[in-house]
């Protein structure tokens, strides 16, 4: 299965990027994982941000594959335990699906961004710094594989 983080925004804090990477590096064992940023539209006092968020939309459609299977992350989505994501991520493997996960930029996920996916998911009622959220996001994605793999879980 392919994971790709399609994310909005660059030039993150280097933390952000070696964080991403770290998990990035372990997933890569068991599955194709990318990370994907596609750069924040400008944001000018006097412009609405309905202008950006459209700007930005379209560049996430433009990187998305036809087949992937796009879940839009967002505060309001679902939220799910580490485990019920393995049995998630688990399914989407069984039915030979290629997942794109999706970070919006600074005002979120244009609405034709939202009708393209399939699914919404939360990582967090709070909202995350993009940065951390996609540094959260590997390292769920990592935990989830791992108990697929069968590795101690420290919840066990």
């Amino acid at each position: 299965m392919r994971l790709r983080i399609i994310a909005v925004g660059s030039r993150l804090p280097e933390w952000v990027q070696a964080g991403v990477e770290d998990y990035a590096r372990r997933l890569r064992t068991h599955w194709k994982f990318e990370l994907l940023e596609v750069p924040a539209a400008h944001r000018g006092a006097s412009q609405a941000p309905e202008r950006a968020i459209a700007a930005e939309g379209a560049k996430v459609l433009a990187a998305l594959r036809p087949a992937e299977h796009a879940i839009a992350l967002d505060e309001r989505g679902v939220a799910m335990t580490t485990r019920e994501l393995a049995a998630r991520l688990a399914a989407g493997e069984r039915e030979g699906r290629d997942l794109a996960l999706l970070i919006g930029g600074p005002d979120g996920h244009a609405p034709e961004v939202r009708r393209r996916c399939a699914e919404s998911w939360s990582l967090s009622r709070l909202t995350l710094p993009h940065g951390l959220a996609r540094v959260v996001l590997a390292e769920q994605l990592y935990r989830a594989q791992s108990l697929l793999l069968n590795h101690p879980y420290h919840r066990d």
